[in-house]
This record gives structure tokens, C-alpha cells and sequence, in this order.
């Protein structure tokens, strides 16, 4: 195994597999005790024309990596009110490229929909491509799903982890918008479970209605069984 660092970066290169690592990336912050250090600054701001509605579109850095993240805003944001929310990791072959492997895309632009129906909420984008593996590896894990493999066995093929994500400067980010009460647009429990460890409340989980795809009946039916999403 090899290991070369970068400034802001960690990458391994095992088996011919990059793997890039978010929790290696970041360097821990040392902060006085019982002060929270902040580890994201907001960049830039504007108006975003989008064929949901209009929004504010605000970018922003991490601190303590090279990820950058992009929230899109709709409406008054108050910490009293349930605001819904998602946080969407990056998905080019989906989001970008129209793929039917997976049903990112279909989740993204509902979760617009939702936001410009209702007049008030924010999505945090952040570029965890792949569930943290990266998009060369995620097109190595579609050719092994290709031979037969499902998206878990996939990764574990490559001697990755299933779901390398991590959410603690997208809830920065929630929090540097003023939310305190969230009514999240998410099946992902994981997901949940770390946005109520950092302090916010989850109000209601709100279900995302996308349209079926018989190509990726069988990766929700993976997330459903084995990593317990809630996928009706």
C-alpha cells in the first residue's frame, strides 16, 4: 500500500482502487474546551432561476478539506419554524448525466419541487460522489454490479466501505443558516441520526414520491434490506 499527502488531501492507493477518505481529509481542529471551532465559511451567494422556482444558491468551503458544498435556499429561514431540508451527496452519472441506476436525480428534483411548493426550505449539496468512494471508484463499482455484484458487495469487492459519508459540516451549514427544526427529505436513518446527534431537531420525515425505474428496483430493494433505508 501507498500513501501520499497532499495539503488538503489524503489519498491510498491499494489494489489499484484511489481511495479518497472525507474523515482522513479532515484534520482535526483543536478548540478550547466547550467551544464549537467553526469549520466552514460561506463563500458566495446568488439568485438561482431553476425549472422548480427561483432560489439562492450560497457556496461554501470546508476549513479543514477541499470539499466544497452549495445549499439552495427558497424563503425565509427561522429557527422556530420546521423548514424542510435535504442534504443530497454528489451523484454526477445521476444528478448531472440523467443515469437510471439510482434514483438521486429523481430525489433531488422532487425535494426542489417540494421546497418551491411550499415557498420556505434549503438543500445542502455536498460532494461525497459514490457514498464517499469517489467517481473513479464508483465507475469500478458499476462494472463489478455490471458482472452480478449489488452496490454493497461492489465496494467490499474493491476492500471499500460501504457508506463513507460523513454530515457534520452540512449540519454547520444548517446551522450557520439559522435551522434549528427540520422537516427532512431523507430515507437514509444514518443520515438522521447524525443531524439529531449534532442538536437539531427532526420534526417530520418527509417522503420523497419519485417515479419507479425497473433499473434501479434492485438497489432500492439493497438499500431497503440491508442498509435499512426507508424505502416503501
Amino acid at each position: 500500500m501507498t500513501k501520499r499527502k497532499g495539503k488538503r488531501q489524503t489519498l491510498f492507493a491499494v489494489n489499484n482502487v484511489s481511495r479518497f477518505s472525507p474523515r482522513a481529509a479532515r484534520t482535526r481542529v483543536k478548540r478550547p474546551r466547550g467551544v464549537l471551532a467553526k469549520t466552514i465559511e460561506r463563500v458566495a451567494t446568488a439568485r438561482l432561476p431553476t425549472e422548480s422556482g427561483e432560489f439562492r444558491i450560497i457556496g461554501y468551503r470546508s476549513l479543514t478539506s477541499d470539499e466544497e458544498f452549495v445549499a439552495l435556499v427558497r424563503g425565509e429561514l427561522r429557527a422556530d419554524r420546521p423548514t424542510l431540508a435535504r442534504i443530497h451527496s454528489q451523484c454526477m452519472t445521476g444528478d448531472m448525466f440523467g443515469s437510471v441506476k439510482c434514483d438521486c436525480r429523481r430525489q433531488l428534483h422532487a425535494a426542489m419541487r417540494l421546497i418551491a411548493d411550499e415557498g420556505c426550505g434549503v438543500i445542502v449539496y455536498q460532494q461525497q460522489e459514490g457514498r464517499g468512494i469517489g467517481i473513479i471508484n464508483k465507475i469500478r463499482a458499476y462494472a463489478l454490479q455490471d458482472a452480478g455484484a449489488d452496490t454493497i458487495e461492489a465496494n467490499q469487492l474493491l476492500g471499500l466501505g460501504v457508506d463513507l459519508r460523513t454530515y457534520e459540516q452540512c449540519v454547520e451549514i444548517l446551522l450557520e443558516l439559522g435551522l434549528r427544526r427540520l422537516r427532512m427529505m431523507s430515507n437514509n436513518p444514518e443520515k438522521l441520526r447524525a443531524l439529531e446527534n449534532a442538536g437539531l431537531e427532526i420534526v417530520e420525515r418527509v417522503r420523497l414520491d419519485v417515479e419507479p425505474h425497473e433499473s434501479f428496483s434492485d438497489y432500492l430493494k439493497t438499500k431497503k434490506e440491508r442498509m435499512g433505508h426507508l424505502i416503501n
